[in-house]
């Protein structure tokens, strides 16, 4: 790999996000994906959502071969200046909705679904008892 060319700021990487211009942080160096888009085996999407983060844990749980490991030295532009990318987001779980004590509507949907096809049977075998010649 060539010396290091230069060291970039994470705001700086990570305006480099789109197809036609993307850019990745994969441990601590820089790499230019950009004419990788259309070849990535994975599809540019994958290389897209790995964009305005530190994508090293991506690339690694992919388990890439040592021939795609070489083939990084191209794509490469300069290091990453570590102070200045921010610390991992932790996950923050949805927010549920509030708990329904009563279940008032939902056990009223039940009793309907069981009675409604009862009281529709009955009904076809009162019409069916009226209805039939003797």
């Amino acid at each position: 790999m060539a010396s290091d060319k230069k060291v970039l700021t994470f705001e700086e990487v990570s305006q480099h996000n789109k197809t036609k211009d993307c850019w990745l942080i994969i441990s601590d160096k820089v790499y230019d994906v950009t004419p990788f888009m259309d070849d990535h085996p994975g599809g540019d999407e994958v290389l897209l959502s790995s964009t305005g983060k530190d994508a090293t844990n991506d690339f690694e749980d992919v388990g890439h071969s040592d021939a795609a490991r070489d083939m990084m030295e191209k794509y490469y532009i300069g290091k990453i200046d570590s102070s200045t990318v921010p610390a991992t987001r932790t996950y923050v779980a949805p927010a549920q909705p509030a708990y329904n004590q009563d279940k008032t509507p939902e056990f009223i949907i039940k009793i309907l679904q069981f009675l409604v096809p009862i009281l529709i049977l009955g009904l076809a075998l009162v019409v069916r008892q009226y209805t039939k010649k003797d």
